[in-house]
């Protein structure tokens, strides 16, 4: 303990690091402490295999792999400072990485919370932008576009245009991430939102562009203006959470997929380049199919 104490008082009055840091220090080093009289070392005989064991344990305890990063930070510290004193030859820690974190779920909309905002009029709002902000919902909720690709929108193709609408042939033509185009179906309701917002764009004022969504200005909607229309729309229709763009996008693949099963055609829809980053969409759909289990089967009541 006397090293870790004179390391504490380095951190504490030469490298004047805050008091709440020297604390978090002081308790991880406790830690490796008590690991090292486990296993019956010294702090300076600790070995590489040692600091591996000791994040494995860790690990399987329950301890994420961002608690056991912030660990491993105050022991290569620690070990550093050995070996500038000339107590150690080398660093336990160097080459020890904490496990990845497990990758969270994209959060995706239930049908029945999809159906209720994309179903939403408010009778009270705007007729303008009441129609713009339906068509918005529909094509993001009905084609999984990104924000990005949606604010790219033109009303119609034209040279040099980044994506257009194709109202007769029901299609989204889109400039997607690297570049690359696709062509997304559009559905019945977002043809209907569509052109009713398209009979309105030009009434809302000065001079508009050939973008497809528009302010009042006449000037290309941006991302931002995108996603506080949906935060505020997806709470005036009763929604609990608030909506982003992103969500629809994956409520969209989620959707498909649990209705289709076709991994590879919600590759293409989403424009993914490697079906990878599709697969996430897999395990959102063994969820739903577990939720469905768990309140329908009479035997399905699973212990905690």
């Amino acid at each position: 303990m006397e090293l870790v104490e004179r390391y504490l008082e380095h951190v504490r009055v030469e490298k004047r690091l805050a008091a709440r840091t020297v604390e978090l220090y002081s308790l991880d080093l406790q830690k490796l402490t008590e690991n090292a009289v486990k296993a019956g070392v010294e702090l300076t005989r600790v070995q590489n295999a040692h600091i591996r064991r000791w994040v494995a344990q860790m690990h399987g305890g329950g301890r994420s792999g961002r608690g056991i990063a912030l660990i491993l930070s105050g022991w290569r510290g620690f070990y550093t400072w050995l070996g500038r004193q000339g107590l150690v030859d080398s660093n336990p820690v160097q080459d020890v990485r904490a496990p990845k974190a497990a990758k969270p779920l994209p959060k995706a909309l239930s049908v029945d919370d999809s159906v209720q905002l994309a179903s939403y009029a408010n009778a009270d709002a705007d007729p303008w932008l009441e129609a713009r902000d339906a068509a918005i919902v529909e094509l993001l909720y009905g084609c999984g576009l990104r924000v990005g690709e949606l604010v790219g929108l033109d009303a119609r193709a034209s040279a040099g245009a980044r994506g257009w609408i194709d109202m007769q042939a029901a299609e989204a033509h889109v400039l997607g991430k690297g570049s690359k185009r696709r062509t997304m179906p559009v559905g019945s309701k977002a043809v209907e939102a569509l052109t009713k917002w398209l009979e309105l764009r030009e009434q809302g004022g000065g001079r508009p562009q050939a973008a497809l969504f528009t302010g009042r200005h006449g000037t290309r909607l941006t991302a931002q203006a995108v996603w506080q229309r949906l935060k505020r729309r997806s709470l005036l229709a009763g929604l609990a959470t608030p909506v982003h763009p992103h969500m629809l996008r994956h409520s969209f693949a989620s959707h498909v997929l649990q209705s289709s099963g076709d991994l590879r055609a919600v590759q293409e829809l989403l424009g993914h380049a490697n079906i990878t980053t599709t697969q996430v969409y897999t395990r959102l759909d063994f969820q739903h199919l577990a939720k469905a289990y768990d309140a329908a089967h009479p035997r399905a009541q699973r212990k905690k």
